[in-house]
């Protein structure tokens, strides 16, 4: 799978460059500050690492909010909606499967202090660590975005089910149905 990400990522990367291009002009209006962001993420046998995404919010007053702690809806820009709802947002992660930290598909990493805490009490969740994570998940086009304690446990049943099932037709249905969720918005946040 490993080369199927690398072509992948061959073939996305001018139409990566033509978004940041666009995002570079548009973000001094509807977005103002760094076009990046970066956060420390766990990845596969809770290996650490910095994920790259397009930034769509304003800054925080603090660097990372509690697991417990809904999603600060109210610091997502106009341009930064439009971003996530079309996961446009996430195509900067494709720095991550070219260094070999994500795959294209896999358990969506968590924010790295979010993932210390439900590995101690959500089961099922340390299983998601067997794998490489990934820029699309089995739990994103099935149950969309989970900042809350059922989400959360949603999520890990579905991260340990694809786990345990993993194929590459799981991954090629998983890619499809990605698409529809990119064009419907499904799952946004």
């Amino acid at each position: 799978m490993r080369i199927l990400d690398l072509v992948i990522v061959i073939l996305a990367a001018p139409s990566v460059l033509v978004v940041a291009v666009i995002l570079l002009l548009l973000n001094p209006v509807s977005n103002p500050g760094p076009l990046f962001f970066r956060q420390k993420r766990m990845g596969k046998d809770g290996v650490p690492f910095m994920m790259w995404k397009f930034r769509t919010m304003r800054p925080a007053f603090s660097e990372l909010r509690s697991p417990d702690e809904p999603l600060d809806r109210h610091r997502i820009t106009p341009l930064g909606a439009l971003l996530r709802r079309s996961r446009l947002d996430e195509l900067p992660n494709l720095l991550n499967v070219a260094r070999g930290e994500m795959a294209i598909v896999g358990p969506r990493p968590d924010a790295w202090d979010h993932a210390i805490v439900h590995m101690h009490s959500i089961p099922h969740y340390p299983k998601r660590f067997a794998v490489l994570p990934g820029i699309t998940g089995l739990a994103q086009v099935r149950s969309g975005y989970a900042d809350d304690l059922p989400g959360i446990r949603r999520k890990a049943r579905f991260d340990a089910f694809y786990v345990r099932k993993r194929s590459f037709a799981m991954d090629m249905g998983i890619v499809l149905a990605t698409f529809t969720v990119m064009f419907t918005g499904f799952g946004a946040r």
